[in-house]
C-alpha cells in the first residue's frame, strides 16, 4: 500500500514538473511578451524575467524592443527634373506597443519595409537633383513623416530616417563635373579682377605719394635694385626715366641763331651760263634765212 502510494506521489510529481517545464518562460531585457489565450489577445504585457503560461493553452509572443535597423534597397526614379537616380536609406525604428505590433499588423518588419520604399520613390518624385544631392536633412524628415503616419497605428515608432548614397549616370556626372570646373574658373577670374583693381587703387595713392615727394622715387629705385641684385645675377639692370634721355639730347643740340645775331649775307658773282642746245639752234636757223634773204 505504501508502495503504491510513494509511486503515486513520484508520477504526480512528475506529472507537476513537466507541466512546469512546459508552461515555463523566460523574457529577455529587451523583450515584452504577448499571451494569447485561446487566440485571445491578454491585456497584461509580460515584462522582463521569469514567467509562466497556461501549456497548451497559453502561446507567448515575443516582440524585440529594440532600434532595429532596417536597409531600404535602392530604389530608380525620375527627379523632378526629369533626371533618373538611384537612392538607397536605412530606416532606424523600434516597437512602442507590443500587443499593436503582434495584432494590427502581420509582420510589422516587412511592413515598415514597404512602406519606406514607396515612400523614397515618392521622395524622388517630388524633389530636384541639387534637393537630392545638397538638402538631404530635409529629405530625411519629410520621408520620415511619411513612413511614421501609418507606422504608429502598428506600435513601431520612426526614430529617423536617413538617406545613404544618390547614384547618378555617367553623363550627368561630366556634366556637372564641366558646370563646377567653369563655375571655380568664373570664380578665379573675378577673384584676379577684383585683385588687379585693387592693386591699381593702391598704385595710384603711390603714385601720388612719390610726385609730391620726388626723393620718394629715387628711393623706390634703389630698392628695385636692391631686390634684384640680391638674386645674384651677374647682370644689373637699371631703369633710366625717358624724360631725362630727351633732356640730355635736347641739351646736345646746339642753340639756332636769332635773326639780330645772324651774319650779314653775302653777295656772290652771278655767273653767265653757257647758251643751251635749243638756243644754238635757233641761233643758227636765223643765220641761214638771212643769208638766203
Amino acid at each position: 500500500m505504501v508502495e503504491e502510494l510513494v509511486a503515486a506521489g513520484v508520477s504526480v510529481a512528475s506529472v507537476g514538473l513537466v507541466y512546469v517545464m512546459a508552461g515555463a518562460r523566460v523574457v529577455k531585457q529587451y523583450e515584452r511578451g504577448v499571451v494569447l489565450r485561446l487566440g485571445r489577445l491578454r491585456s497584461e504585457v509580460r515584462g522582463p524575467g521569469f514567467t509562466m503560461v497556461v501549456p497548451f493553452v497559453d502561446r507567448l509572443r515575443k516582440v524585440n524592443m529594440q532600434i532595429v535597423t532596417l536597409p531600404v534597397p535602392a530604389q530608380e526614379g525620375i527627379t523632378r527634373d526629369n533626371v533618373t537616380v538611384r537612392v538607397d536609406a536605412v530606416v532606424y525604428f523600434k516597437v512602442v506597443n507590443a500587443p499593436d505590433a503582434i495584432i494590427q499588423v502581420e509582420d510589422y518588419r516587412f511592413a515598415v519595409s514597404q512602406m519606406a520604399q514607396t515612400s523614397l520613390r515618392s521622395i524622388i518624385g517630388k524633389s530636384d537633383l541639387d534637393d537630392l544631392l545638397s538638402n538631404r536633412e530635409k529629405l530625411n524628415q519629410g520621408l520620415e513623416l511619411m513612413i511614421d503616419s501609418p507606422a504608429i497605428g502598428w506600435g513601431v515608432q520612426i526614430d529617423r530616417v536617413e538617406i545613404k548614397d544618390v547614384s547618378l549616370p555617367e553623363t550627368m556626372k561630366r556634366s556637372m563635373a564641366r558646370q563646377a570646373e567653369a563655375d571655380r574658373e568664373r570664380r578665379a577670374r573675378v577673384i584676379n579682377a577684383d585683385a588687379e583693381l585693387q592693386a591699381s587703387k593702391k598704385l595710384a595713392e603711390a603714385a601720388g605719394v612719390m610726385s609730391e615727394q620726388p626723393a620718394a622715387l629715387q628711393l623706390r629705385l634703389l630698392q628695385t635694385v636692391v631686390a634684384v641684385a640680391a638674386e645674384k645675377n651677374s647682370t644689373l639692370v637699371l631703369p633710366f626715366p625717358v624724360e631725362l634721355l630727351r633732356f640730355l639730347e635736347r641739351a646736345q643740340q646746339p642753340a639756332a641763331p636769332t635773326p639780330e645775331q645772324a651774319p650779314p649775307a653775302v653777295q656772290q658773282p652771278v655767273q653767265e651760263q653757257p647758251p643751251s642746245l635749243d638756243a644754238s639752234l635757233e641761233q643758227d636757223a636765223e643765220g641761214s634765212k638771212t643769208r638766203q634773204d
